[in-house]
């Protein structure tokens, strides 16, 4: 029997709303965060969960690979899309169902590297959501693409601030991610969340002085056409804080059209251990049921 390419977690119910999880980036570890994130939002909150994959042609994981996402087609009952993408250049095959759940109007999350998720060559079919055609999909769906690096990259770490309230917040205090802040121009939408520059890598340090923190970059944001939630936060180790874990099952709930819990249960189900963040350092000979 052939593994499946793609893992999916049941719902509490068959009317359980389903969410789709998109991994695919080879340094911030999307294929292991993104899990954990499906895992708790099955078993916590009853979401029903698939989580796709890049695989290699023999049929382990392998974010390198970027033309490769077996198991597109569950988007057509997806309720929810939350993608942590990176230069992916998928064939037609695959897109064809990324472009029409896109225009269906439904909602997204974007994670990180979700706003230079795609990479793909000019005179393709899709070569619409590439963030070399002004701006892709991050520009024109998530609100912003790639600029560059604000914060020192594994320098200067991050801290959440908020700037405006909101039922996504809600019972979010305390978010700090070793990720660096990224350079965030105007966002058409309602920041959140203000991302704090901090001197070093431990949520103790400071903050550092200067321009890099006035004005601080947005580092969450929403828009409601499309309706979209986005955070330049994100990797494997950043989910190890309990409160960036809430802030996405939070803004769940509200793009559902759920009410927010007062303080949604985040706790980390089975083991969490990410890997490093990191070209090359991604966990091999790894299968989607493996996770």
């Amino acid at each position: 029997m052939i593994p499946p390419l793609f893992l999916s977690l049941p719902g509490k119910s068959e009317t359980a709303k389903h969410i789709v999880f998109m991994s695919g980036d080879e340094e911030y570890r999307s294929e292991e965060c993104l899990s954990q994130l499906a895992r708790v939002m099955s078993k916590h909150h009853g979401f029903k969960c698939t989580v796709l994959y890049s695989v290699a042609p023999d049929g382990t994981i392998d974010p390198g690979v970027a033309n490769n996402i077996p198991g597109m087609e569950q988007l057509k009952t997806a309720d929810l899309l939350i993608c942590m993408l990176r230069f992916r250049n998928l064939p037609d095959s695959q897109m064809a169902y990324f472009d029409d759940y896109v225009k269906s109007g439904k909602p997204i999350i974007g994670l990180r590297t979700a706003t230079h998720a795609f990479k793909i060559p000019a005179g393709a079919k899709y070569h619409s959501y590439s963030w070399e055609n002004q701006g892709g999909f991050g520009k024109q769906i998530l609100g912003e693409t790639w600029i560059a690096h604000h914060g020192d990259h594994l320098v200067e770490s991050t801290r959440a601030i908020p700037r405006a309230d909101h039922p996504i917040l809600r019972g979010i205090t305390n978010v700090w991610v070793p990720s660096d802040v990224y350079t965030v121009g105007k966002i058409d939408g309602t920041v959140l969340l203000d991302g704090q520059v901090l001197r070093g890598m431990s949520p103790t340090d400071p903050p550092l002085e200067g321009a890099k923190n006035n004005p601080m970059m947005p580092l969450a944001w929403l828009r409601t056409s499309p309706k979209v939630f986005t955070t330049t936060m994100g990797s494997g180790l950043d989910f190890l804080n309990e409160d960036l874990r809430r802030l996405i099952i939070n803004a769940s709930y509200w793009l559902l059209g759920r009410e927010v819990p007062k303080r949604a249960r985040a706790d980390v189900v089975g083991k969490y251990e990410p890997s490093p963040i990191g070209f090359g350092k991604h966990l091999t000979g790894k299968r989607p049921g493996d996770f």
